[in-house]
Protein backbone atom coordinates (compact mmCIF):
# COMPACT_ATOMS: atom_id res chain seq x y z
CA UNK A 1 0.00 0.00 0.00
CA UNK A 2 1.60 3.30 -0.75
CA UNK A 3 2.01 5.98 2.00
CA UNK A 4 -0.69 8.21 0.93
CA UNK A 5 -3.29 5.16 1.56
CA UNK A 6 -2.13 4.19 4.52
CA UNK A 7 -2.04 8.05 5.63
CA UNK A 8 -5.49 8.25 4.79
CA UNK A 9 -6.37 5.02 6.48
CA UNK A 10 -4.60 6.83 9.67
CA UNK A 11 -6.29 10.00 9.43
CA UNK A 12 -9.95 8.10 9.27
CA UNK A 13 -8.82 5.99 12.66
CA UNK A 14 -8.56 9.26 14.65
CA UNK A 15 -11.88 9.71 16.47
CA UNK A 16 -13.62 13.50 17.11
CA UNK A 17 -14.91 14.37 21.02
CA UNK A 18 -16.92 17.59 20.37
CA UNK A 19 -16.80 19.67 23.24
CA UNK A 20 -13.96 18.38 25.40
CA UNK A 21 -12.05 19.68 26.83
CA UNK A 22 -14.23 22.39 26.57
CA UNK A 23 -17.78 23.52 24.97
CA UNK A 24 -17.03 24.67 21.17
CA UNK A 25 -13.66 22.38 20.55
CA UNK A 26 -13.55 19.22 19.12
CA UNK A 27 -11.07 17.35 20.09
CA UNK A 28 -9.18 14.59 18.54
CA UNK A 29 -8.81 11.35 20.12
CA UNK A 30 -5.89 9.56 19.11
CA UNK A 31 -6.52 6.36 21.16
CA UNK A 32 -8.30 5.03 18.43
CA UNK A 33 -5.63 4.76 16.21
CA UNK A 34 -3.21 3.40 19.57
CA UNK A 35 -4.92 0.74 20.14
CA UNK A 36 -4.81 -0.89 16.81
CA UNK A 37 -1.36 -2.35 16.64
CA UNK A 38 -1.26 -2.14 12.95
CA UNK A 39 -2.19 1.32 12.67
CA UNK A 40 0.15 2.51 15.73
CA UNK A 41 3.10 0.73 14.16
CA UNK A 42 2.35 2.09 10.36
CA UNK A 43 2.05 5.37 12.38
CA UNK A 44 5.75 5.06 13.62
CA UNK A 45 7.30 3.53 10.53
CA UNK A 46 5.92 6.21 8.53
CA UNK A 47 8.15 8.70 10.82
CA UNK A 48 11.06 6.33 11.18
CA UNK A 49 11.35 6.14 7.16
CA UNK A 50 11.60 10.12 7.01
CA UNK A 51 14.14 10.09 9.97
CA UNK A 52 16.19 7.32 9.25
CA UNK A 53 20.13 8.47 8.12
CA UNK A 54 19.72 11.96 9.29
CA UNK A 55 22.15 11.12 12.23
CA UNK A 56 19.40 12.01 15.21
CA UNK A 57 21.46 12.02 18.60
CA UNK A 58 18.29 13.14 20.80
CA UNK A 59 13.97 12.73 20.54
CA UNK A 60 12.94 14.91 22.74
CA UNK A 61 9.23 14.59 23.13
CA UNK A 62 6.37 16.75 25.70
CA UNK A 63 4.73 15.44 27.93
CA UNK A 64 2.52 13.53 27.80
CA UNK A 65 0.62 11.67 24.79
CA UNK A 66 4.50 12.86 23.23
CA UNK A 67 6.20 10.81 24.78
CA UNK A 68 4.17 7.40 23.28
CA UNK A 69 5.64 8.62 19.77
CA UNK A 70 9.35 10.01 20.80
CA UNK A 71 9.96 6.79 22.73
CA UNK A 72 9.04 4.35 20.05
CA UNK A 73 11.10 6.76 17.76
CA UNK A 74 13.70 7.15 19.18
CA UNK A 75 13.88 3.09 19.79
CA UNK A 76 13.93 2.56 16.55
CA UNK A 77 16.39 5.25 15.64
CA UNK A 78 18.79 4.29 17.61
CA UNK A 79 18.83 7.71 19.48
CA UNK A 80 18.33 8.90 23.17
CA UNK A 81 14.99 9.74 24.66
CA UNK A 82 14.55 12.66 26.57
CA UNK A 83 11.72 13.72 28.09
CA UNK A 84 10.21 17.40 28.27
CA UNK A 85 7.69 17.49 31.55
CA UNK A 86 5.69 20.15 33.50
CA UNK A 87 7.22 21.83 36.75
CA UNK A 88 8.26 19.59 39.58
CA UNK A 89 8.48 16.76 37.23
CA UNK A 90 12.25 16.00 36.59
CA UNK A 91 14.47 14.79 39.73
CA UNK A 92 17.82 16.25 38.81
CA UNK A 93 18.69 20.24 37.80
CA UNK A 94 16.31 21.36 34.89
CA UNK A 95 16.00 24.74 32.14
CA UNK A 96 12.63 26.04 32.84
CA UNK A 97 10.72 27.82 29.70
CA UNK A 98 7.14 29.56 30.41
CA UNK A 99 4.76 30.23 27.49
CA UNK A 100 1.73 31.61 27.05
CA UNK A 101 -1.65 29.86 27.36
CA UNK A 102 -4.85 30.93 25.76
CA UNK A 103 -5.31 32.08 29.98
CA UNK A 104 -2.26 32.46 31.61
CA UNK A 105 0.89 30.81 31.23
CA UNK A 106 2.93 27.72 31.60
CA UNK A 107 6.28 25.80 32.13
CA UNK A 108 7.84 22.92 30.90
CA UNK A 109 11.60 21.41 32.01
CA UNK A 110 14.10 19.76 30.75
CA UNK A 111 17.03 18.04 32.73
CA UNK A 112 20.35 20.44 32.19
CA UNK A 113 22.69 17.68 31.22
CA UNK A 114 19.60 16.10 28.87
CA UNK A 115 20.93 17.68 25.41
CA UNK A 116 24.96 18.13 24.35
CA UNK A 117 25.89 21.20 22.45
CA UNK A 118 25.63 20.27 18.87
CA UNK A 119 23.79 17.17 19.39
CA UNK A 120 21.24 16.58 16.60
CA UNK A 121 17.61 16.51 17.89
CA UNK A 122 14.58 15.88 16.69
CA UNK A 123 11.51 17.20 18.29
CA UNK A 124 8.30 15.38 18.45
CA UNK A 125 4.95 16.30 20.00
CA UNK A 126 1.46 14.52 18.88
CA UNK A 127 -0.19 17.69 17.84
CA UNK A 128 0.92 20.67 16.71
CA UNK A 129 -2.44 23.32 17.67
CA UNK A 130 -1.11 26.75 17.77
CA UNK A 131 2.66 26.11 18.31
CA UNK A 132 2.95 27.81 21.68
CA UNK A 133 4.77 24.52 23.57
CA UNK A 134 6.71 23.62 20.54
CA UNK A 135 8.05 27.55 19.83
CA UNK A 136 9.04 27.30 24.05
CA UNK A 137 10.75 24.07 23.74
CA UNK A 138 12.41 24.74 20.35
CA UNK A 139 14.20 27.70 22.03
CA UNK A 140 15.01 25.84 25.18
CA UNK A 141 16.76 23.02 23.11
CA UNK A 142 18.51 25.81 21.31
CA UNK A 143 20.02 27.31 23.94
CA UNK A 144 21.50 24.32 25.51
CA UNK A 145 23.10 24.27 21.62
CA UNK A 146 21.24 21.57 20.15
CA UNK A 147 20.89 21.35 16.44
CA UNK A 148 16.50 21.34 15.44
CA UNK A 149 16.86 19.06 12.51
CA UNK A 150 13.27 19.08 12.41
CA UNK A 151 9.70 19.33 14.64
CA UNK A 152 7.42 16.34 14.03
CA UNK A 153 3.63 16.07 14.74
CA UNK A 154 1.58 13.07 14.32
CA UNK A 155 -1.51 15.33 13.47
CA UNK A 156 -1.43 19.41 12.64
CA UNK A 157 -4.48 21.25 12.86
CA UNK A 158 -3.68 23.32 9.97
CA UNK A 159 -6.87 26.10 11.14
CA UNK A 160 -4.95 27.24 13.99
CA UNK A 161 -1.99 28.28 11.99
CA UNK A 162 0.47 26.62 14.83
CA UNK A 163 3.81 26.58 11.52
CA UNK A 164 3.52 30.52 12.17
CA UNK A 165 4.63 30.36 15.49
CA UNK A 166 7.65 27.96 14.64
CA UNK A 167 8.87 30.06 11.59
CA UNK A 168 12.46 29.44 10.04
CA UNK A 169 12.14 25.57 11.74
CA UNK A 170 12.12 22.35 9.60
CA UNK A 171 8.05 21.22 10.47
CA UNK A 172 6.65 17.56 9.57
CA UNK A 173 2.94 16.68 10.29
CA UNK A 174 2.04 12.84 9.13
CA UNK A 175 -1.49 13.93 9.10
CA UNK A 176 -3.29 16.94 8.91
CA UNK A 177 -7.13 18.00 9.56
Amino acid sequence: MDKSKIVEELKNSIRDIPDFPKKGIIFKDITTLLKDGKKFQEAIDCLVERYKGKKIDKVVSIEARGFIFGSALAYKLGAGLVPVRKKGKLPHETHRVEYALEYGTDSLEIHKDAVNPGDNVLLVDDLLATGGTMSAVSGLIEKMGGKIVEVAFLIELTFLKGRERLKGRQIFSLIEF
